[in-house]
């Protein structure tokens, strides 16, 4: 079975965003979907959110944006790093984002669209923010999409079941890393 049209998309896996998850075992299962992904040729590409310094793309009014402190998600901070756990290969793409889609402020689609890739497979924090948001815009773009749903993380449990089992299948295939990787043979 040939994926070259999939791409695995690890989204916002830096470390201040890290430090507020609070399911050990959600690393772990995420570096071994990338591992699988890997392992079958599939491009890893990796998204985080990134500002320069000073914020000049984040507007006042911007709720999630607006009001970060002086410096972050910049290139001097620590706390932008995509965590140590899931380091990009040197091979692996990094696109850096300036709101909460995948797809916003950065060259995503450009990327994608120059390496022939149409299926997208969703993994990341949070599942109410990028996750949620990337899937919406990629489904209006067309793109197929799975979401591996326990290698997305949400804060709040209530919320991320709902997304995963009610809202997510409308658009995209819901599934667990363990059902995708057997896929992948």
């Amino acid at each position: 079975m040939t994926h070259h049209n999939t791409a695995l998309l690890v989204m916002d896996v830096q470390n201040a965003i890290v430090s507020r998850v609070d399911d050990p075992g959600y690393l772990p299962r995420l570096a071994g979907a990338v591992a699988a992904a890997r392992e079958a040729g599939i491009p890893v590409l990796h998204v985080v959110i990134g500002f320069r310094a000073g914020h000049p793309e984040a507007h006042p009014r911007n709720k999630s944006f607006g009001a970060l402190p002086t410096g972050a998600f910049t290139a001097d901070d620590p706390g932008a790093a995509i965590h140590p756990d899931l380091t990009p290969r040197p091979e692996e793409t990094v696109v850096t984002k300036r709101r909460v889609s995948a797809f916003s402020g950065s060259d995503l689609e450009l990327v994608l669209r120059s390496r022939g890739i149409d299926h997208l497979v969703l993994t990341g924090i949070a599942t109410s923010g990028v996750v949620l948001s990337t899937l919406r815009q990629a489904a209006d773009l067309d793109y197929r999409l799975t979401v591996l749903t326990d290698a997305c993380y949400d804060p709040d449990p209530e919320v991320h079941q709902l997304l995963t089992a009610k809202v997510f299948p409308r658009q995209a295939d819901a599934v667990t890393i363990d059902e995708w990787s057997k896929t992948l043979g």
